[in-house]
């Protein structure tokens, strides 16, 4: 999960894929830590690579969704360096079709239950030590 500071205030990014608005996400590779993982696949979905990890490594995952999938979150701060939503080689296409910076409610309303207790973690955290 990303946020950003912007004028007071943080955003945190979301990713829509159809109709679907999501967070940055994705598989890991063999030799990845979690932490690389999660990095790449920003780095691989949004063309951040300012991650910084100011709420430490602790992790969420969510509950067992499609299948028996469960994805870790961990929460990092981007300074606002611009998204774009790159090429995926594999596709031929980006893997999503539009991003936007929204405000924890905004992010809340546009979520699945699934993410929604991931968002209420995240803020929980930011909120207890706002670097």
């Amino acid at each position: 999960m990303v946020v950003r500071d912007l004028s007071g205030h943080r955003e945190f990014l979301l990713l829509r894929a159809y109709r679907n608005w999501d967070l940055p996400k994705g598989g890991m590779e063999a030799e990845e830590t979690p932490l690389q993982a999660a990095m790449r696949e920003v780095r691989e979905e949004t063309g951040l690579h300012d991650l910084e990890f100011l709420w430490g490594e602790d992790t969420i995952d969510t509950e067992p969704y499609a299948g028996g999938k469960v994805v870790r979150f961990f929460v990092a701060r981007s300074a606002g360096a611009p998204v774009s939503l790159p090429i995926n080689p594999s596709l031929g296409r980006a893997e999503h079709h539009e991003y936007r910076w929204v405000s924890h409610d905004q992010a809340l309303a546009l979520t699945v239950p699934r993410l929604r207790r991931v968002l209420h973690w995240a803020l929980e955290r930011i909120e207890s030590n706002p670097s």
